[in-house]
């Protein structure tokens, strides 16, 4: 099988959200409402199946603050898990961040595994106020998150 990487158009929102939806009942990532994904769709990248044009994953690259970008909403259909495809998806994050000259990325993630093969770091949440006070607390399962904080620092 073979796919792309693009960046989201509108019409894909609702393949986007339709992917989060299903890594969220799987408790893989945090639900994220249809209007949001709509609202960030700007900050999308998509795989494309080369074959269907099927949206077979997504990521997101989304801004946090001065020099500080987060990786988020990472999801691939389970059938084309294994395939390379989130790898290609956050390195393509990691460019457009090195374009904005971004110089530090990060994500909170369940597959902290697969973050590290590509020069993420383990950090503690503490280092990502901006996130854990803007975001973090509106969170239902805050103060007790079970994601991972990881980090790259690209300058």
């Amino acid at each position: 099988m073979t796919y792309k990487i693009k960046r989201a158009k509108l019409s894909q929102a609702k393949e986007i959200h339709a992917l989060v939806k299903k890594a969220a009942a799987e408790d893989t990532m945090l639900p994220r409402a249809l209007g949001e994904i709509y609202e960030s769709i700007r900050e999308f990248f998509v795989a494309l199946d080369n074959e269907s044009g099927d949206v077979i994953g997504c990521c997101a690259l989304q801004i946090a603050w001065d020099n500080l970008a987060e990786v988020r909403s990472l999801a691939v259909v389970k059938e084309d898990m294994g395939k390379g495809i989130g790898k290609a998806l956050i390195e393509f994050c990691i460019e457009d961040a090195k374009a904005m000259k971004i110089k530090r990325v990060f994500a909170l993630t369940y597959v902290e595994e697969l973050f590290i093969k590509l020069g993420f770091d383990k950090i503690s949440k503490e280092e990502l106020p901006h996130k854990v006070w803007s975001v973090c607390i509106k969170c239902h399962k805050f103060p007790d998150c079970d994601e991972q904080a990881v980090a790259i620092d690209l300058f």
